[in-house]
C-alpha cells in the first residue's frame, strides 16, 4: 500500500476492505449486461438504485424504478439494504457516495453502482461517507480512470482504496465536527440559492407584465405565423466519428447550449462554405432562436440565440423571426417567457414539434415599441445577472470550503 500522505500518531492508511468483514460479499457492483433491463422496470415492487440516484451525501429519490420480487430474488448477490454506502462506478465526476436513507429497506443496484456494507464495529460508516467524498477518494478515482473512453473504475480499485484511518472514538469526533459545520455551510449554500430563484421569479414576473400588458393593446398572433420553424439535419457524414473539423462555420448540438445563457457558440464541430455545398450540410439563418426538440433538454427550458449563420442537429429546433414585423431579439424575450414543459409530448420521449409551436400565442407591438422593451428587459436581465453571478461565486467558495474541511479532517489537523 502506499502512504498518499503523512499522518497523525495513531492514524494509519487502510484500504476499503478493512472497512467490512468480508470484502467479496460487502464490497459488490451490480448485474451485467442482460441481467437487468430496462424492459423489466415496473411500477411498484423491489427498488432498484441507478446512477441518477446518487450525489455527494445526497440519495436522490426522483424516478424510482422497480424490479419484480422474482427477479430481485435472482439478483440477491446484487442487493442493497438500508444504511448501505452506494459508490457509482461510472461518469464524470466518479465516485460519488452517500448512504442509503431508511426509507428504502431493500433494494437491488445496477451495474455501473457499488455497494458497500460496512463492519460499524470498527468503522463510522458516516466517517467512511465523508472520506469517499473528499478530494483523498476523489483523487484516487480519476487517477485510475486515465486513459479510459469512457470514465469507470473496477471493483477491483474500489475495494483497494485507500482510506486514512483513525480510531473509532476519533472518527466519530470527526463526524461531529463535521456535521456541525456543514450544516452552517449548508444553510448558507441554501440562501445564496435561494436568492438565485428569487431572482429568477421577478424575472419571469417582469415578463409576465410585460407580455400580458402588451396583449390587452395589440391582441395575440399565432407564433407559427411570423416565424420559420426550422428543425435541424442529422449529422452529416463528415462528421461521422470525428470530434473536430477546421471550417470557419459551426455545426452545434443541444450540449452547446450550455456554454452560455444567451447565445450559441462553442461548437465542437467546425466546417467550410465549400464543404456545405459538397456534403449538402444545411445553414440556418443569423438570428434564430434555438430550443431543445428532444428529449430531457425540453425539461431545462433552454433558448439560445445564433449570432451567425450555423447548421444545427436534429435534436434541436430553430425560430427565425419575420424581421419585417418582428424582431429576434423580441422574439427570444418572448420565448423566455414561455416554459417548454407545456407544450411537450410525453407519451414516450419528450419532444417539441411543429403542432406545439402552433399552440403558442404572442403579442406584436410596432417596431419601435419591440426595441424600447428589447432594451428594457436586458437592463433588467443585466441586473439580475449580476446579482446570480454574485451569489453563484458565493456559493462555489462555500463549496470550496468544504473541500476545504475535509482535506483538514482526514490529514489529522481538524
Amino acid at each position: 500500500m502506499s502512504e498518499l500522505y503523512e499522518l497523525p500518531d495513531g492514524w494509519e492508511w487502510k484500504t476499503l476492505s478493512d472497512c467490512v468483514t468480508q470484502p467479496k460479499k460487502d464490497i459488490v457492483d451490480g448485474p451485467f449486461g442482460s441481467n437487468l433491463k430496462a424492459t423489466e422496470y415496473i411500477n411498484s415492487g423491489i427498488p432498484i438504485i441507478r446512477l441518477q440516484n446518487i450525489q455527494r451525501f445526497q440519495f436522490i429519490d426522483k424516478d424510482i424504478k422497480f424490479v419484480s420480487e422474482k427477479k430481485g430474488e435472482q439478483l440477491k448477490r446484487h442487493t442493497f439494504k438500508s444504511g448501505d454506502i452506494v459508490i457509482t462506478k461510472l461518469g464524470a465526476p466518479l465516485g460519488k457516495s452517500c448512504i442509503v436513507p431508511a426509507y428504502l429497506k431493500k433494494g437491488v443496484i445496477v451495474a455501473d453502482v457499488i455497494r458497500v456494507r460496512v463492519n460499524e464495529e470498527k468503522t463510522n460508516k458516516s466517517y467512511l461517507e465523508y472520506v469517499l467524498n473528499s478530494q483523498v477518494s476523489i483523487n484516487q478515482f480519476s487517477n485510475s480512470s486515465k486513459g479510459a473512453t469512457r470514465q469507470r473504475v473496477k471493483l477491483t480499485m474500489v475495494r483497494d482504496l485507500e482510506i486514512p484511518f483513525p480510531p473509532l472514538p476519533e472518527q466519530k469526533r470527526i463526524v461531529s465536527k463535521l456535521d456541525t459545520l456543514f450544516e452552517k455551510i449548508d444553510k448558507a449554500i441554501a440562501l445564496h440559492q435561494k436568492n438565485m430563484n428569487e431572482a429568477d421569479a421577478f424575472m419571469g414576473s417582469v415578463l409576465n407584465d410585460v407580455f400580458g400588458e402588451l396583449e390587452s393593446k395589440h391582441g395575440l398572433t399565432v407564433l407559427s405565423n411570423v416565424v420559420k420553424i426550422n428543425s435541424g439535419i442529422a449529422l452529416p457524414k463528415i462528421f461521422k466519428d470525428k470530434e473536430n473539423t477546421d471550417g470557419e462555420l459551426e455545426f452545434f448540438k443541444v450540449a452547446q447550449m450550455n456554454n452560455d445563457m444567451r447565445v450559441m457558440k462553442g461548437a465542437n464541430l467546425n466546417f467550410t462554405l465549400s464543404q456545405s455545398k459538397e456534403f449538402k450540410i444545411k445553414l440556418f439563418p443569423k438570428g434564430s432562436i434555438l430550443i431543445p426538440k428532444r428529449g430531457g433538454a425540453i425539461l431545462t427550458n433552454k433558448k439560445r440565440i445564433m449570432e451567425k449563420e450555423a447548421s444545427y442537429d436534429s435534436n434541436v429546433m430553430g425560430l427565425k423571426a419575420d424581421n419585417k414585423i418582428l424582431l429576434d431579439e423580441f422574439l427570444f424575450i418572448f420565448l423566455n417567457s414561455i416554459d417548454l414543459s407545456n407544450y411537450i409530448d410525453t407519451a414516450t420521449i419528450p419532444q417539441v414539434n411543429n403542432k406545439h409551436i402552433d399552440m403558442m400565442n404572442i403579442s406584436i407591438p410596432p417596431l419601435n415599441v419591440q426595441e424600447k422593451i428589447v432594451t428594457y428587459i436586458d437592463e433588467i436581465s443585466q441586473k439580475i445577472e449580476k446579482i446570480k453571478s454574485v451569489q453563484k461565486e458565493k456559493m462555489e467558495s462555500l463549496v470550496a470550503l468544504k473541500a476545504s474541511i475535509l482535506d483538514q479532517a482526514f490529514r489529522g489537523e481538524l
